[in-house]
């Protein structure tokens, strides 16, 4: 595969694996055609199938020439219903139904629940939504050994069908046993990101933290998916300790009514932005392309809104994983993504939110380099960073032109690409100002940041290699020599 140009797009395109798209072709093709990051989800798949997936990505990392980060999405847990006499029975509408902790087989009238934690917290008028929310039950009266529910909407109701809980946070770990084997492998692995599914509460992501080793160093960043209203609920505490934020709208859109989740997708988007964390949108934004070639106008109209909303990455899902079309789905979100982006109204759209900086040094030249590139004709902005923070709060204010991303650490310029606008790229460690400024141009030029007489704005912290230090801002122009006189393609 020849080397990859920097795309002119800034959101990301993050495409899961599966089936449909694992073989190191199928990749080639999806990098090639838009995607920029991908994901593994755990749910699915043997470790040997996932270590296959990851060597082929690393190898295609090598042949573009473009670093490419991977997200492990572990499963979490999973509340489901026993099982039933025939396989499945039908719940009668606006008739009763009892769950209950009798492990023989249920039927129309009432099936086990293996989940003794659930009889602690439910109370007479909580929702229970069974099948993705097929089923719908309220609880008339919960106690020990039993859950009497009305059936509010009924049907087939089969084996093992899973359970949600809207209204009530359940005391259960975000993490599994398998969750734990899982996540010990992606670790192993050497996987960017780490995706937590269900997390509720602090005390979930903390424990991830842990497992992984603790923030910082070789450990992956830790994204937690948003799919629960009590996670909702505790969104800044979540924000604190996250290092990203998924909004997975499948279970969310399930455990609460369809006209909250729209309104409830920009409130997290605007949250994580103003946070200064990357923000990814998930869940059925092609969902009809499993099965077809082309998309509907309302998938394309979501797909455009989370990118108006100022989302760093929308993400595909079963599109890529397992359906018919997974090359088609990326281009198709590539198109709409660059459309969008070309519109004029977009930067206006996107900054609608504001992000006042902190009170540092570094969100304030951050915030000054979005001025700007907005007042004075720059190409791009250049950002020297170890740990990748310096390009998140860059990212954060949503400047006009893209970000050519330095760092000597292979693992912050994998992270990076699920950043809105940011381009990475590793080099050596810089020594002095005068290196920094050559490198600088040097990488902008070869990279397709500008051209002969283009000027850019350079960030950077001194000394450098002190996480936090960032305290220069510089504009430079670009000469047509700079590569001849500087060493060629050195880095």
């Amino acid at each position: 595969m020849h080397k990859l140009e920097p795309r002119n797009r800034k959101v990301k395109v993050l495409a899961t694996i599966g089936p449909a798209s694992r073989s190191p072709e199928m990749l080639a093709k999806l990098l090639r055609g838009g995607a920029d990051a991908f994901r593994v989800n755990m749910s699915h798949g043997a470790h040997s199938d996932h270590a296959a997936t990851i060597k082929a990505i690393r190898d295609l990392e090598k042949t573009s020439g473009r670093p490419i980060a991977i997200l492990a999405d572990l499963q979490g847990p999973k509340l489901r219903v026993g099982t039933f006499r025939d396989g499945q029975a039908v719940i009668r509408h606006s008739g009763h139904f009892t769950l209950d902790r009798n492990p023989d087989p249920g039927d129309e009238t009432r099936v086990e629940l293996p989940h003794p934690e659930l009889f602690e917290v439910l109370h007479k008028g909580q929702r229970l939504l069974i099948n993705d929310g097929k089923i719908r039950l309220k609880v008339i009266k919960a106690e020990a050994e039993s859950i009497l529910c009305s059936v509010e909407v009924g049907g087939v109701i089969s084996d093992r069908k899973g359970v949600n809980v809207p209204d009530a946070e359940v005391p259960i770990p975000a993490l599994t046993e398998k969750d734990r084997k899982d996540l010990a492998f992606a670790v192993q692995q050497g996987v960017d990101w780490i995706g937590l599914s269900f997390v509720q509460r602090p005390e979930d992501l903390a424990e991830a933290r842990k497992l992984m080793g603790g923030p910082g160093g070789q450990a992956p960043a830790l994204c937690a998916k948003i799919e629960k209203p009590s996670a909702v609920r505790r969104l800044p505490e979540l924000l604190e300790l996250a290092d990203g934020i998924m909004v997975a709208r499948g279970d969310l859109g399930v455990e609460l009514d369809p006209e909250e989740v729209p309104p409830l997708q920009k409130k997290i988007v605007n949250a994580a932005r103003n946070a200064g964390k990357p923000v990814i949108v998930a869940t059925q934004m092609l969902e009809s392309m499993i099965e077809s070639p082309t998309p509907t106008r309302a998938e394309v109209s979501d797909v455009a809104n989370a990118v108006y909303d100022g989302a760093d990455a929308v993400m595909l899902s079963a599109e890529t994983a397992a359906g018919d079309w997974p090359e088609e789905a990326v281009a198709i979100m590539d198109r709409i993504a660059t459309q969008v982006e070309r519109d004029d109204a977009y930067l206006e759209r996107v900054r609608l939110l504001d992000t006042p900086p902190d009170k540092t040094t570094a969100d304030a030249l951050s915030h000054a380099c979005m001025t700007i590139a907005d007042t004075v004709s720059v190409s791009g902005i250049i950002v020297f960073t170890g740990s990748g923070s310096t390009a998140r709060r860059v990212a954060r204010e949503r400047p006009s032109v893209p970000m050519l991303v330095l760092t000597p650490s292979t693992r912050t310029a994998r992270r990076v690409g699920l950043l809105w606008g940011a381009h990475a790229v590793t080099t050596k460690d810089i020594g002095s100002f005068e290196e920094m400024i050559a490198k600088g141009k040097r990488m902008a030029l070869r990279h397709g940041f500008g051209t002969a007489g283009s000027k850019l704005i350079a960030l950077a912290g001194v000394p450098f290699g002190t996480p936090g230090s960032t305290n220069l801002l510089h504009v430079v122009t670009l000469a047509g020599d700079e590569l001849s006189r500087h060493g060629g393609q050195g880095t």
